[in-house]
């Protein structure tokens, strides 16, 4: 079966690409690698083509895209500019494009799913990851897997196509038993939604560790926009008195981080222990100095973050960061669709979180 098995690694997923290829390697037991040799050209005018240089005539190919990688540039009309999420798409496009006709079947792997955020319409505006995934539909494509969506029901845009939306929350727990975080202390854990939108997260993640579950209502001015979005203007908190007990904040994405760490400020207000927060992806995207200076004054311990979107290696360096990896879970899953088998037990990956959990317990 492996014969069949082909991966296209984009080049914004080449550090995750490579990874998966090695638990491939070993799941199939072989030292052939499955990645296509490929090429990604940027001209100087902005455009752009991919070529695919090994044969895929009638292969299972599986093709691999960070849409958040913002580390890739290139000259235009001389002057620097970077690749951001559309061009990302584009170029995923791109390569689906060189594959049709040739390959047996056509698999996406998005982990970040692209303008997940855009996923319903508040009144004339775009409906930008719907429009996404039926675009990938109509172009042939068999399979999309991605990883905590932000709004799982979007599948519902494709709803002829396979859709598949993963969670890393076991990754997170074993990596939190890892760091002894929960070791004697599990009973003392509360986990906290830092928003109405993360609450079914939270309550995945709160079934699983078998603790309470609170909420951070976040009140925000719907007459102003700021930043695309409206500000928030006060926290208010529902749940279970938080004094003297350690605190998980879940989110499935992290951006400028103001919602959660406020939450977490607030937390900690109350009289809240230790608290560390878990994100799916974290971006960053007005740095990272005011993580830095909440860990300085102990309002934090810890963020756990997967590495299924793009990290700086500085960040990784971070006393207050642990990268949770994700690449033997992508193997995972290739590996069992192209035997034919069963993924359900690796959707949600309740199964083993449950078993960490419940060793923790014994102890």
């Amino acid at each position: 079966m492996e014969d069949n098995l082909r991966l296209i690694v984009m080049d914004n997923a080449k550090v995750l690409g490579e990874r998966v290829d090695n638990y491939l390697q070993k799941s199939f037991g072989t030292n052939q690698s499955f990645i296509v040799n490929t090429t990604q050209i940027r001209f100087n005018n902005g455009e752009a083509k991919v070529v695919i240089n090994d044969s895929i005539r009638n292969k299972d190919v599986y093709i691999l895209c960070d849409i958040g990688n913002h580390n890739l540039s290139y000259q235009m009309y001389g002057k620097t500019s970077y690749i951001g999420p559309d061009e990302h798409f584009q170029d995923l496009k791109r390569f689906i494009c060189a594959t049709m006709g040739h390959a047996n079947s056509i698999n996406v792997i998005m982990p970040l799913l692209y303008a997940s955020r855009q996923h319903r319409r508040k009144g004339r505006e775009s409906l930008d990851c719907a429009m996404a995934l039926q675009e990938l539909e109509r172009l042939g494509v068999n399979e999309i897997i991605t990883f905590d969506a932000h709004d799982p029901n979007i599948q519902n845009a494709i709803p002829c196509s396979s859709f598949d939306n993963f969670y890393p929350t076991a990754n997170i727990i074993e990596a939190m038993s890892r760091n002894n975080e929960l070791e004697n202390n599990i009973n003392d854990y509360l986990v906290i939604s830092p928003d109405v939108g993360a609450m079914d997260r939270a309550r995945f993640y709160a079934d699983m560790l078998g603790v309470d579950v609170g909420i951070c209502y976040k009140r925000r001015d719907l007459s102003i926009v700021v930043n695309g979005k409206n500000p928030v203007v006060a926290h208010e908190y529902l749940g279970k008195d938080v004094k003297g007990k350690n605190l998980l904040i879940v989110d499935d994405m992290i951006a400028s981080g103001s919602s959660i760490l406020d939450c977490a400020k607030m937390m900690k207000n109350k009289g809240a222990n230790k608290i560390s927060l878990a994100s799916t992806f974290v971006l960053f995207t007005e740095g990272t100095q005011k993580f830095q200076k909440y860990y300085d004054e102990g309002l934090i311990s810890k963020v756990y973050s997967t590495n299924l979107t793009y990290l700086p290696e500085e960040i990784k360096k971070c006393p207050w960061f642990c990268e949770v990896d994700c690449a033997e879970n992508i193997s995972e899953i290739i590996y069992k669709l192209s035997k034919g088998q069963s993924i359900s037990l690796l959707l949600n990956g309740k199964e083993k979180a449950t078993e960490v959990v419940r060793t923790l317990r014994k102890k």
